[in-house]
């Protein structure tokens, strides 16, 4: 994974980090909240030689009482120590509980200790630190003093005595809603990184090419309106979602330059991933796009295409399979375009034989040497065989990707059913693709709301906007009053 990769993942879960921070800092502020204050108070001591005030005597008492400093940081410590403190205050701690409030520390090059002593209570923690300062000058006026005799070389006088804090210094409220912000970031980073991992979902084509090299054909971006308007001339014609067909219907074609492959077999991994829609846009694409087209309704399951369309479906595709009418009988034309559609038929009881059979062979070949284009929605791949036994009779496969549907390893699963059966995968359509975040896709300049910046686009773009009004596809187009007919004017050969 590159950089790339990772912001995309913590813009993909933005929301679990933003909380994430959030909860850090509320943290770091109950805890500032529910722990009880604590001050400290620090004595200051100086220590000196004795000597007789010559230069040498100076530097060698100076030298000597930096080495010592050390030792008596030290000792500050020791029970010797702090028992005379306790005793003096009348505490009742050990001298070892009490050693976890001292804290004793010098500076560097200096003859200077400083005592800190941390309490509850800014009153005690003064008396403390005084009373424990006195203690070790009294320990080492002891500890110095010759065992000859005399007085001791070395003295500590206290030049800075303790005062009760005003403030306290621990909980420092700044510092804990740093550290909470700092910590609810890296948690929620390393969830996003764990989730990233453990969601298998396709989201992108970023997911999609964890899985194959297939060619992406287009991706079609989620739109609300579309769950009650799924058909493409139900779309402003500039629209996002209009655009994103056109654009598949061009990537498909540059995928058949040869024009060898003129059907087309739409289906997906499971249900519910858009490939009827998918299907039934596309033929509408070529369509406008001047084509003669036939949609073939091979769902035989659970048949969609004849209630986007407002079409027949009691007879159709079975009807023809089955010998009781000819195809030229069948064929329903919608819209102004050359757009037939063979809707479903009756729904059988054993579709993969039909659909495998020689029947449906041959009617593919009729239909192909009558047609520019024949679009095929099939039945999903995974849930049953019929896609893939048709597979084998079309001139090539698109699949159908539904965002944040289908996992992996199920897209996995369908294309190794395709590569079983010798099918020829054109690419793969992703479907349902966020409008915004790290996996959007969309068309910005040829959005509805943005007239687009060259004129000679924008006056195309309003005669085709007339063309279309003027056949009244700004609505969803039904059936014409032109009964079941044949394509074209001569009847679909059977040579």
């Amino acid at each position: 994974m590159d950089l790339r990769d990772y912001l995309r993942i913590l813009r993909r879960y933005w929301l679990l980090v933003a909380a994430a921070a959030l909860i850090g800092p509320m943290v770091g502020g109950l805890a500032a909240i529910v722990v009880r204050p604590t001050y400290t108070a620090t004595t200051q001591l100086f220590v000196a030689i004795q000597s007789s005030g010559s230069v040498s005597e100076l530097q060698q008492g100076n030298t000597f009482s930096q080495a010592r400093v050390q030792s008596y940081v030290k000792t500050v410590g020791s029970p010797v120590v702090l028992q005379p403190a306790i005793d003096s205050l009348g505490l009742k701690v050990t001298p070892a509980e009490l050693g976890n409030q001292v804290r004793a520390s010098t500076e560097l090059n200096t003859v200077l200790i400083n005592i800190s002593v941390t309490d509850t209570s800014p009153a005690q923690a003064a008396a403390i630190s005084q009373a424990v300062a006195d203690s070790l000058v009294k320990v080492v006026d002891i500890l110095e003093k010759p065992k000859t005799g005399g007085s001791s070389p070395v003295s500590l006088s206290v030049i800075s005595p303790a005062v009760a804090p005003v403030t306290p210094t621990a909980p420092n409220t700044k510092m804990n809603l740093l550290l909470g912000l700092g910590a609810g970031l890296a948690l929620g980073c390393a969830l996003a990184l764990m989730l990233s991992k453990l969601d298998s979902r396709l989201r992108g084509e970023s997911d999609l090419r964890e899985v194959t090299d297939a060619p992406l054909l287009g991706g079609i971006a989620f739109d609300q309106e579309a769950v009650k308007s799924p058909l493409l001339t139900q779309s402003a014609p500039q629209s996002p979602r209009a655009e994103s067909f056109r654009q598949l219907r061009t990537n498909l074609r540059f995928t058949n330059v040869s024009g060898e492959t003129r059907s087309v077999l739409v289906t997906s991994s499971l249900p519910g991933e858009g490939k009827s829609t998918t299907a039934t846009n596309l033929a509408i694409a070529l369509a406008e796009a001047g084509e003669s087209v036939c949609l073939i309704d091979a769902d035989l399951r659970r048949p969609a295409v004849g209630d986007y369309l407002g079409l027949e479906r009691n007879a159709g595709l079975t009807t023809a399979l089955m010998g009781a009418a000819d195809v030229n009988e069948l064929l329903q034309p919608w819209g102004q375009d050359n757009l037939f559609v063979l809707t479903s038929g009756q729904i059988p009881p054993n579709p993969s034989e039909l659909l495998g059979s020689s029947e449906m062979n041959e009617l593919l070949g009729r239909l192909e040497r009558t047609f520019d284009a024949v679009v095929i929605d099939a039945p999903p791949l995974l849930p049953v065989t019929d896609a893939a036994v048709l597979s084998q009779h079309v001139g090539g496969v698109v699949v159908v990707v539904g965002s944040h549907k289908l996992r992996q390893q199920d897209l996995h699963k369908s294309l190794k059913a395709l590569e079983m059966v010798g099918a020829k995968l054109l690419g793969v359509v992703l479907n349902r693709l966020p409008v915004k975040g790290p996996d959007a896709y969309s068309y910005g300049y040829y959005s509805h709301d943005e007239p687009s910046r060259n004129p000679v686009v924008r006056q195309e773009d309003r005669r085709r906007a007339s063309r279309l009004r003027s056949r009244g596809l700004n609505e969803a187009p039904v059936a014409d009053d032109r009964p079941a007919t044949q394509f074209p004017s001569t009847k679909i050969s059977n040579s």
